[in-house]
């Protein structure tokens, strides 16, 4: 397991600024596409010290994390909006525009 954690933390490092990534998108890019719910066990299980923006992984609806992971939900939003992240109007991410695709 540690080493798919690994995996998984190898791409949440990368995603840029003002981009978001789902938790399917990176179990699709470490060849596991049906591990979407371990990615977000993983990402739970980030070691203290590690740089990780976890605020920029979400789930396949652009939705906001449970409000226990940051805080609150609005937490993580505030954090993506100032990082230039588009928000729709029912408040979920506009994921057309804001989508990282790992290559």
């Amino acid at each position: 397991m540690k080493d798919f954690y690994e995996r998984v933390y190898e791409i949440a490092e990368k995603i840029p600024r003002g981009k978001v990534i789902t938790y399917g998108d990176i179990a699709r890019a470490i060849g596991a596409p049906r591990s979407a719910r371990i990615v977000g066990y993983a990402m739970r299980a980030i070691p203290e010290g590690r740089d990780i923006p976890a605020h920029r992984v979400v789930n396949r609806l652009g939705e906001m994390a449970p409000s226990h992971v940051f805080g609150s939900k609005e937490l993580q939003r505030d954090i993506l909006e100032s990082e230039g992240v588009i928000f729709n109007e029912d408040g979920t991410i506009d994921l057309e525009k804001c989508r990282w695709i790992y290559r």
